[in-house]
């Protein structure tokens, strides 16, 4: 059987009550063996030659009262491979604990700090840990964006010395899922990609404007005449809009720039206070770019491929029912 070599944080941000796991192996879909989380209980890694009933057992156990370093020592106790076993563990309460069997691939170990831990196994160096652990103390920002944070440091300092190959990130809170209805606030995979951890923040960019509210309300852009021209060029090339470029927030701008945030399943961010996400503006700005830049080098000759975008109304035929606003979903 193939050892998950591997190197992984587990932390907890207390002031927002969030538990998560960030994780990066050479090996495939490393997310559906190591991470591990529930909201007010707390997060495991179990990695190495992992044991994956150390995630739900793990969890129980913190359930029942356990802190971190009596579960780590109740799970590896009854354990025959617990020299080959390595394990991360953070607590309801933020008590950390991890365990490197001695058997563990070189280099394997692990660093515990305030409210998290570092681990990893087939390292290129103990450097990888300790530039985890120092990237996730000094990073600001909240667990996510820190977790991942720690993440790319470690592969800075050499990560996995077999190289790369997938990469998750599980964060959890109480209600934070889908619609309120897990606690699976981000649940993000890349099994099998040569750059899994760039990979896996490019899904959490995508992730984090479409289901996520964590921008700051002070960085957003009021709608000016200027942002309206812009907005409505952009609007205009992928085919949202068709009326003149008037640099004027009015109703068929309105209308056009809702029709692009429905079709972008990024209700969420829709707004009535004449402001705008800035990062919803920034993913206008790249969609429209990639959109004159496919129809200039790649799109086939087409006449009047110029005045169409994804977003024109189809030719031929009308909606079978009434369009209705909806959540994001797939």
């Amino acid at each position: 059987m193939a050892r998950p070599s591997t190197f992984s944080i587990v932390a907890v941000d207390r002031d927002r009550s969030t538990w998560g796991v960030a994780v990066q192996s050479k090996f495939i879909a490393v997310g559906a063996v190591v991470p591990w989380a529930a909201a007010n209980v707390g997060a495991i890694a179990t990695q190495a030659w992992a044991n994956p009933r150390y995630g739900p057992e793990g969890l129980a156990l913190l359930r029942q009262g356990s802190d971190a370093g009596e579960v780590v020592k109740r799970l590896i106790a009854p354990d025959p491979e617990r020299s080959k076993r390595q394990v991360g563990i953070v607590d309801a309460k933020g008590r950390a604990a991890a365990h490197t069997g001695e058997e563990c691939p070189e280099w394997a170990g692990h660093e515990i700090g305030d409210g998290f831990a570092c681990q990893g196994n087939t390292l290129l160096s103990k450097e990888v840990v300790r530039a985890m652990a120092r990237t996730y103390t000094a990073t600001p920002g909240d667990l996510p964006e820190r977790l991942l944070a720690a993440l790319s440091a470690g592969q800075r300092e050499g990560g996995d010395r077999r190289g790369m190959q997938s990469a998750a990130l599980l964060v959890v809170r109480a209600g934070g899922g889908y619609g309120g209805a897990n606690d699976r606030w981000i649940d993000l995979r890349v099994d099998d990609h040569p750059s899994p951890i760039e990979e896996l923040k490019r899904l959490f960019r995508i992730y984090d404007l479409t289901l996520l509210t964590r921008e700051d309300p002070a960085t957003l852009v009021p709608i000016t005449p200027e942002i309206a021209g812009v907005a409505q060029q952009h609007l205009r090339v992928l085919g949202f809009y068709t009326g003149r470029l008037n640099s004027s927030w009015d109703a068929a701008t309105a209308a056009a720039f809702d029709r692009f945030l429905g079709e972008s399943n990024f209700e969420a961010k829709a707004r009535t206070d004449g402001k705008i996400w800035p990062s919803v503006l920034d993913h206008l700005q790249e969609r429209a770019a990639r959109e004159v830049a496919r129809r200039t080098t790649t799109a086939p000759i087409q006449t009047g491929a110029l005045s169409k975008g994804p977003g024109a109304a189809p030719s031929g035929g009308e909606r079978s029912t009434p369009a209705k606003k909806r959540a994001p979903g797939p």
